[in-house]
């Protein structure tokens, strides 16, 4: 397969967020400078007609579907149908599109959410679908499937070269710090850099459950390097493949920020999906690896968090 030429014309809908900045950054680095992009308030994604209109227009070389509702446990419980409402739209508007638009290639970013609650660990592909997801989640994890299935059947039946990478949870970078509904590394970063110098921090659940982590610059890398290398695969796993418990990344966190206080755990609430860790044997036979440590990515998202959101009265 040949390499994505420098100036493919590449769309990035979500170029904003955690995962769209690295995209950014890393396709600028790597030299490709055809980039497009449009903000919320230039193209709802949610409106059909103005994203194909969009996309028949632009005619980009390459879709990198970012874009979505995101959030954790308490987000998800608390707005089930905007997670599954408003990403089913987003993804047909942009996938289906994209078709019609005759779009070479998409990549659509889902998410280890997806996969079934109850199945071996780490998580292969062939899992999806093999039984049902975590309930804290569900309407996320059914919109992040129907994504990946439509592009499977736009795959067999058209044969277009679009596929889904099965992220798991990221951080870096422009992360949410919003309580209400952020993931769980900027969370505790906020927590526990409010609660300094040594007053007590109250976490959810019991700490037991599993995680992966990958920096959204290391992801951003991944998806790069499938554009670049191909494979035969209509959904592929991106992660690090390392897992660590809630409760150990909190003591990590702790020391990052030098909280000296006490952790406190309400175990009256959820733990969530009791692990999601990724198989990653097919995307590291194809030649890719982390780069950035769990220890050097929570030190850059401090800093992030320190200098560009606490520091700065940027809203949290």
């Amino acid at each position: 397969m040949s390499k994505l030429p420098k100036n493919a014309k590449i769309y990035i809908a979500g170029h904003r967020g955690l995962l769209g900045t690295a995209l950014l950054k890393t396709l600028n680095n790597a030299g490709y400078n055809n980039l497009l992009f449009r903000t919320s308030s230039e193209l709802d994604l949610t409106n059909q007609e103005h994203t194909h209109k969009f996309l028949r227009d632009e005619k980009p070389d390459v879709v990198i579907l970012a874009a979505g509702k995101v959030g954790g446990i308490h987000a998800n419980r608390t707005y089930p149908a905007d997670f599954i409402g408003i990403n089913l739209i987003i993804e047909h508007n942009v996938i289906w599109g994209s078709y019609l638009a005759g779009v070479p290639k998409l990549v659509f970013t889902n998410s280890s959410c997806a996969y079934p609650r109850d199945v071996p660990q780490p998580l292969k592909e062939e899992a999806m679908l093999s039984s049902y997801p975590e309930t804290t989640n569900q309407g996320y994890a059914v919109a992040k499937i129907a994504g990946t299935m439509l592009i499977n059947a736009l795959r067999q039946q058209h044969g277009v070269d679009y596929f889904s990478t099965m992220l798991c949870s990221m951080y870096g970078p422009r992360d949410n710090y919003d309580l209400n509904n952020s993931h769980v590394i900027p969370a505790l970063i906020r927590k526990f850099h409010e609660a300094l110098p040594d007053k007590p921090v109250l976490l959810w659940g019991t700490g037991v459950a599993k995680r992966e982590f990958l920096h959204s610059e290391d992801a951003a890398d991944g998806i790069l390097f499938l554009l670049n290398n191909g494979h035969p695969y209509d959904y592929i796993n991106l992660g690090s493949g390392i897992s660590v418990s809630i409760k150990e990344l909190a003591r990590q966190i702790q020391q990052t920020v030098g909280h000296k206080g006490d952790i406190l755990w309400d175990v009256t609430m959820p733990d969530g999906h009791p692990a999601k860790i990724l198989d990653t044997t097919r995307i590291n036979q194809l030649g890719w690896k982390q780069k950035i440590t769990l220890k050097q990515g929570l030190e850059s998202a401090y800093d992030y968090y320190k200098f560009e959101v606490a520091d700065c009265g940027v809203k949290k």
